[in-house]
């Protein structure tokens, strides 16, 4: 059993197959497309949740994590702070393993709901510069 934060991450990232990635937009300028470009390039799936889009980079994009039909690994948050607490709400309603928040997306409270429902939290670090150290 991993001990550590850092150790829990390797993990995830280990065994993780499909990212759903709650405010990626189809704006290639923008970090949430560079992360999520480089994470499907390392063979994760990216399933796009923003009501803004329908696609992105060939995979349908879903309104909320309520509408995604398939089973979550991961739902990584490119959103401000405050739209945190709706976003773990619903990861607890799809009980998704694991919730990453970006850098700078940090909610201490939402994240320790979360934790109290079970769900591995990763706050306040990047996806692709942690899974860059690894490999």
């Amino acid at each position: 059993m991993p001990t550590t934060e850092a150790d829990r991450i390797t993990e995830l990232l280990e065994s993780a197959k499909t990212i759903v990635v709650v405010g990626l937009t189809d704006t290639p300028t923008r970090p949430s497309y560079g992360v999520s470009h480089y994470m499907q390039s390392q063979g994760y799936r990216i399933i796009p949740v923003n009501p803004n889009i329908t696609e992105w980079m060939g995979e349908k994009a879903y309104p909320s994590l309520l509408d995604v039909p398939e089973k979550i690994d991961i739902v990584n948050v490119f959103r401000r702070p405050d739209a945190v607490p709706e976003v773990v709400e619903q990861a607890i309603q799809i009980q998704a393993p694991a919730i990453w928040m970006q850098e700078g997306v940090v909610h201490h409270e939402a994240a320790e709901k979360a934790r109290q429902a079970g769900i591995f939290v990763v706050m306040d670090k990047c996806i692709l510069k942690e899974h860059i150290t690894r490999h």
